[in-house]
């Protein structure tokens, strides 16, 4: 029996290659993820081990809530001066002591743009030996800042930004832009630099004046002397350290935990790359379910000779799984190989956009190997599993009597009232769902989406039929002969329709899913910035750091502005419920912020009073008038009076009140927004004015309705385009189950087009006769995803509504049409291979086949 498993599968070659194909693409997914997880993985832990080379101890500053303490300049002040950091430096055992100076600085470009990823726009401050080498940052160009008028730069912020050595860069910190004398490049191998942030090097005494206090250090770095234990001279800088006031932990501990850390990070991404190769898995495994039952029909003489010379049922099925394990094994190694390749590309496409990993060969381990092995043999040989037991069950007598039999109507029956039940209990989880309000539900949305998915899979035969003679009414109307036909091929075996229509389903369900929550999401947003804002422009910073109120006002005395409001916010507790309060201009946010009261009055500056959020008064059970008891984030409590309650904006949040009252519980002053209402349309020239008044920071955001709009939309469309591009290899894996289908179709029905061609069905009209099946079963499967992933995202947004209150269902008419386009061109394209075989036979010869 092994070795006619053995024969089968090299017998029919071409009848397998599409399944084969399946499997592969599937695999590949698998492998593909896990390789460049592990190779990723493995570069940046090396990295981040490369960067704490020498390190035996590292020495922060803490305060009470973990963190260095902040003024209200925005300076940081830390207990890391100089003479604790020779004191350190005088223990035994300490080769040498690194004093580091951290912060942020983003560059702008000589055009204007800025460089770098945000909070990865590093700075720090060159520390240089007696020959002028840092060890950290070694020299590629020029030399070391020494001054307070010069900066470095990494290499890749260099090129990026276009400077050269002594060229003047433009930077800022937190506020207006800065200017400084490029003297030196330089190498690191820091990971948070070389994943798209940047570097920015300085003089020990011009770090502190940036981001410290003079004499101040944000971190001391002891590397220890040859043959120290480096957990005792971690315990003896601790001896001398103020008790919590400081922290030291060991380099080791410190690998450890960025180690720990990768790790996590590389986890969530691998996590949701095999989400998706599991939905291809799972298409696939409709295809090999279908081929295997299509050869065993086709097979079902062989079968019973087999059964009536001795083959046992069990032998039979073993047979059957043992050329799908056969399958399995060619196609998960060729996929292996494939997978291997897409990590390599894929890590060059993140890199060539930007992501910028760090350099290490490709990681391939055993478990990688295994896993992909196992898991491409064991999806196919899950699937041959119902195909083989069917195949046991062929009575020897019926066999040779008839070539293929159809399906039983119990196995229809059982299956449609199975369908029934479980495609119910998906509905009624989903509209169970669809009254929440809440993101933490989101595990029960998915369990009911699942089952109403696999619930409409297992019905699919039962809406084929409806489905596909509504389809078949206007191919007849349209192509005459050929239409009915084709209709009439879709109808004759259900489950083999089905099948092929579920593996584009599932990939068209999801997309359309996304898609509509996608939409509804970004109307939403645009709704809210709609309703809530009516000023002109919104002003921030790219790195959320703030803006300085001093600025601000320059702002409000620009020829063209009508008003402008600041949002600085605290936040406090009372009732036990943590509510955040942003302070404002009470005189003028009615101008740029639409505020509709529903009871009471705008709060009045001085007078302890707030207003708060519909939302909120519900949560805490306040009413306009009501006098609370608050303790702010600082501990300091104090006596709030409710003066009204309106309708829930998110641009001024739960609460808002007069800045005299937030001003005193903020460990700085900062406006974290700034909101501009000009006198007339706002034009370039005013958003000039206001970059210029504010410095012209590279870290300004001026955004205008257009700018959040675009920005809202920008986002979701990245998401939907990641997912597209993820589930596109489901779509490409139902393809060649539509190609499968039709290829094994035409051979089953060779002696029937012969038959057709005989009575005068010209090769054309043979060919049509395909495509428009193809056509058929492509709609079908279009046409339940469609609907399934409407309804599925009409239910689950609804967990949107606590976040996002204006989110209602929209469709997006042009795309949906689109997936239906889609669909009619992938009929097309997987038919064009069958219908050509299928006109090209010889027409005696089929009439004679058997």
């Amino acid at each position: 029996m092994l070795r006619t498993a053995l024969r089968n599968v090299l017998a029919h070659k071409a009848r397998l290659m599409m399944t084969a194909l399946a499997v592969l693409l599937g695999v590949a997914f698998v492998a593909g993820t896990l390789i460049f997880s592990d190779t990723v993985g493995a570069a940046v832990k090396k990295a981040s081990a490369k960067s704490l080379d020498g390190v035996a101890v590292s020495v922060q500053a803490l305060d009470a809530e973990g963190g260095p303490r902040t003024d209200k300049n925005g300076k940081r002040s830390t207990l890391l001066d100089d003479k604790l950091a020779d004191r350190v430096r005088a223990l035994p055992g300490v080769q040498s002591l690194r004093r580091d100076v951290t912060g942020t600085a983003t560059l702008a470009a000589p055009d204007g743009i800025p460089i770098g990823n945000g909070w990865q726009n590093l700075a720090a401050n060159f520390q240089p030996d007696k020959d002028g080498h840092d060890a950290r940052y070694p020299l590629a160009q020029g030399r070391g800042p020494a001054a307070g008028n010069e900066i470095a730069l990494d290499e890749a912020t260099a090129e990026a930004a276009h400077y050269k050595v002594g060229d003047t860069v433009r930077f800022a910190t937190d506020g207006p832009v800065l200017t400084k004398k490029l003297v030196g490049i330089v190498t690191t191998d820091d990971p948070q630099v070389t994943t798209g942030g940047s570097l920015a090097l300085f003089d020990t005494a011009t770090a502190q004046k940036l981001y410290l206090h003079p004499g101040q250090f944000d971190e001391l770095v002891v590397s220890a002397a040859p043959g120290t234990d480096q957990q005792a001279l971690t315990a003896k800088v601790r001896e001398i350290l103020p008790k919590d006031r400081a922290e030291a932990t060991s380099g080791t501990a410190l690998a450890a935990e960025q180690s720990r850390m990768v790790t996590a990070q590389n986890k969530a991404l691998s996590q949701t790359l095999l989400v998706f190769a599991g939905i291809a898995l799972f298409v696939g495994i409709f295809i090999i379910a279908n081929t295997f039952t299509m050869l065993i029909s086709q097979r079902s003489r062989e079968i019973a000779l087999l059964r009536a010379v001795g083959a046992s049922r069990r032998q039979v099925v073993r047979s059957v799984l043992a050329e799908a394990g056969l399958l399995g094994l060619l196609s998960s190694v060729i996929g292996f190989g494939l997978g291997t390749a897409i990590a390599v590309g894929l890590r060059a496409v993140l890199d060539a956009n930007g992501a910028g990993f760090p350099d290490g060969p490709v990681i391939i381990t055993p478990t990688t190997v295994l896993s992909s092995l196992a898991v491409g043999i064991g999806v196919t040989v899950l699937a041959a599993w119902l195909p083989s037991r069917k195949a046991a069950k062929i009575a020897p007598v019926e066999a040779l009597n008839t070539v293929e039999a159809p399906p039983a109507p119990r196995g229809l029956v059982i299956r449609n009232s199975l369908g029934a039940l479980v495609t119910g209990l998906g509905v009624a989880v989903m509209f169970y769902v669809s009254t929440l309000k809440s993101s933490d539900d989101l595990p029960t949305a998915m369990l009911g989406s699942m089952l109403t998915l696999t619930g409409v899979i297992i019905l699919a035969p039962l809406l084929s039929r409806p489905l596909v003679s509504l389809a078949g009414i206007l191919t007849t109307r349209l192509f005459g002969i050929s239409g009915k036909l084709a209709t009439q091929n879709a109808l004759r075996n259900p489950r083999r329709t089905a099948a092929t229509a579920s593996a584009l389903m599932i990939g068209l369900t999801l997309i359309t899913g996304m898609t509509v929550v996608g939409n509804s999401t970004q109307q939403a947003m645009d709704k809210m910035t709609a309703n809530g804002l009516t000023a002109d422009y919104k002003v921030g910073t790219s790195t959320y750091t703030g803006l300085d109120p001093a600025l601000s006002k320059k702002v409000a005395d620009l020829p063209g502005v009508a008003a402008t409001a600041p949002l600085r916010s605290t936040g406090f507790q009372a009732g036990g419920r943590f509510t955040s309060l942003n302070g404002t201009d009470l005189a003028t946010i009615g101008k740029v912020a639409r505020l509709d009261f529903t009871s009471g009055s705008p709060a009045r500056a001085g007078a302890g009073e707030i207003a708060v959020s519909q939302s909120a008064a519900k949560e805490n059970g306040w009413h306009a008038g009501e006098t609370v008891e608050a303790t702010f984030d600082d501990e300091k409590k104090e006596k709030l009076t409710i003066a009204g309650v309106y309708a829930d904006n998110p641009v001024v949040g739960d609460a808002f009140g007069a800045t005299s009252l937030v001003d005193p519980h903020m460990t700085q002053l900062k406006n974290e927004e700034l909101l501009v209402k000009t006198q007339g349309s706002p034009t370039l020239e005013t958003e000039k004015q206001i970059r210029h008044a504010l410095g012209d920071s590279p870290l300004l955001k001026v955004q205008d309705h257009a700018d959040l709009r675009k920005e809202n939309a920008g986002q979701i469309d990245t998401v939907l385009y990641v997912v597209y591009g993820l589930l596109g290899m489901a779509i490409v894996i139902a393809v060649v189950g539509v190609v499968n289908t039709l290829a094994m179709s035409v051979f089953e029905r060779t002696r029937e087009i012969g038959m057709l061609r005989a009575i005068g069905l010209a090769r054309s009209g043979i060919k049509q006769m395909v495509r428009l099946e193809s056509v058929v079963l492509s709609l079908f499967g279009a046409v339940l995803g469609i609907g399934v992933g409407i309804f599925l995202s009409w239910a689950g947004g609804s967990l949107l509504g606590k976040g996002l209150p204006t989110y209602e269902l929209l469709l997006p008419w042009g795309r949906l049409g689109l997936f239906l386009l889609l669909a009619l061109v992938v009929g097309v394209l997987a038919a064009l291979w069958p219908a050509r075989r299928a006109a090209r036979l010889n027409m005696l010869e089929a009439i004679g086949a058997q």
